[in-house]
């Protein structure tokens, strides 16, 4: 790929119908990172022109899974029905230049057209009834039918682009027909919404967008919008890069859908996976740097130049994003685990106070290594607040006669020495040579009567993270 020379200005324009999903999350890194790489401008637009689904809710929702990712952008969010004089002053100045002309055609008309060139074996399209042409005589507008406005789409000649992903792609002007730009207004204005293809043009004309990353969904809709970019700029005008990415495949090889599991980035969040981790995933779905699989964010936005992007489908795995979240939660600071776990115990609706607070990092530092996400995390810390009760199983298991003495007399020793691990330790060492008992014989019965598991990590360490009460009172059950 040749480095760009404009200033880069990428885009990222979810639609307000829903939450932020995966996918166009992975679009947005993509298009984040690369204009990091070249010191460009990223930019938020929100294509709310589905005025019925559109939803605030859902706005505040994509901003905020955006600044949990770190994809923070450089300018908007811009919104599309807040642009709607611009599109009409567009469309009028095309209707003037003639590049778009109105149509009259009505709904059973279209149908009784597409019928007709099925029936011949041709490909439905609209015939170009209403297209001025020099020396064509129009039929006389239609009385009571308010007409939508087409985008004179040219007759002969090839779109073809360059696309940073999947190459060379030319597409023949004749397998396209003159879509509909806009309908009429409900407000009574001649022009009212326009269509997606013509709105994403204008946006990305005025904001000077250099390079457009999207799904590869988008393809069919590429040439339409080249060709309606080369009409509003004439001859010369310079268009925007395309790349189109591949879908995000389930784990059965179809799309992924909501029958997979969460597909809400903001899911992940509340499933206790870290923001460093999400976005070092979604960067190796469909990209890759030689055999690197963990990196930093300042290493991808360092390497992302556009090259390397799959073209085949990339499919979800969640056992490699555990794997993955897993590493950053190794890494990452014991006081930061400790404020997102306070965060999930928040969502249970379970209270810390500051004297178990200052003990949480620790707590952090001794689980995090058995864990995948901050759910894990939060579920073993949960012992040190909450009641336990034992299985049965485990009781029956772990705790028989020939134990119980040595506990009520580990017990009696707790009460009095130093709460630190080390005395805890030698407390226990002391209990194993009284009762001539061997440790996998006294610990899993201390790990099930204080933390109703039969393993926890080196139990000294787990209990001293205890208040001693709260151990004594877990004992007295023997």
């Amino acid at each position: 790929m040749t480095p760009p020379t404009l200033p880069v200005r990428t885009r990222i324009a979810p639609s307000p119908t829903g939450f932020l999903h995966l996918g166009t999350a992975r679009t947005a890194l993509f298009a984040w990172a690369f204009a990091r790489h070249f010191g460009g401008a990223f930019v938020l637009r929100i294509e709310d022109t589905d005025v019925e689904r559109s939803t605030q809710e859902a706005v505040d929702q994509i901003v905020e899974a955006l600044r949990w990712l770190g994809l923070d952008h450089d300018e908007g969010p811009f919104f599309q029905m807040q642009r709607l004089d611009r599109y009409r002053e567009v469309i009028g100045r095309m209707l003037d230049e003639g590049s778009a002309y109105r149509c009259w055609c009505t709904p059973d008309e279209l149908d009784a057209m597409r019928e007709a060139q099925r029936a011949r074996g041709e490909k439905p399209r609209y015939d170009g009834r209403w297209r001025p042409e020099t020396g064509k005589k129009l039929p006389p507008p239609r009385a009571g039918v308010r007409p939508v406005i087409r985008f004179r789409n040219p007759e002969d000649g090839v779109v073809t682009w360059d696309d940073l992903v999947k190459g060379p792609i030319s597409i023949a002007n004749r397998e396209l027909d003159d879509l509909i730009i806009a309908r009429p207004g409900d407000d009574g204005h001649e022009i009212g919404v326009p269509t997606y293809n013509f709105c994403v043009v204008v946006d990305d004309l005025d904001m000077a967008i250099t390079h457009v990353i999207r799904g590869d969904d988008h393809v069919n809709n590429t040439p339409r919008q080249i060709n309606i970019l080369r009409a509003l700029l004439g001859p010369g005008g310079e268009l925007p890069r395309y790349g189109h990415v591949p879908m995000i495949l389930g784990p059965d090889g179809d799309k992924l859908s909501k029958r997979h599991g969460a597909v809400s980035v903001l899911q992940y969040r509340d499933a206790g996976y870290l923001p460093e981790a999400m976005v070092n995933y979604l960067a190796r779905l469909g990209w890759s740097h030689g055999d690197d699989e963990l990196f930093t964010r300042e290493q991808l936005v360092a390497w992302f130049d556009g090259r390397h992007l799959a073209r085949s489908a990339a499919q979800w795995d969640a056992a490699k994003l555990a794997w993955v979240n897993a590493h950053y939660m190794k890494a990452a600071p014991d006081d930061r685990l400790a404020a997102l776990v306070a965060d999930e115990f928040g969502r249970r609706g379970l209270v810390v106070d500051a004297a178990q607070a200052e003990r949480q990092a620790a707590r952090c530092m001794l689980f995090k290594d058995r864990c995948s996400t901050i759910v894990e995390l939060a579920d073993w810390l949960e012992m040190y607040f909450v009641a336990i009760t034992p299985r049965e199983a485990d009781l029956v298991a772990h705790v028989g006669d020939a134990v119980r003495p040595a506990l009520r007399d580990l017990r009696d020793r707790l009460a009095t020495v130093p709460w630190t691990a080390a005395d805890i330790a030698a407390a226990l060492k002391d209990v194993l040579a009284a009762h001539r008992l061997k440790m996998p014989q006294l610990a899993p019965a201390v790990r099930v009567m204080v933390c109703a598991r039969a393993q926890t990590p080196s139990i000294d360490a787990v209990l001293a993270l205890f208040a001693r009460d709260e151990v004594l009172a877990r004992l007295r059950g023997v």
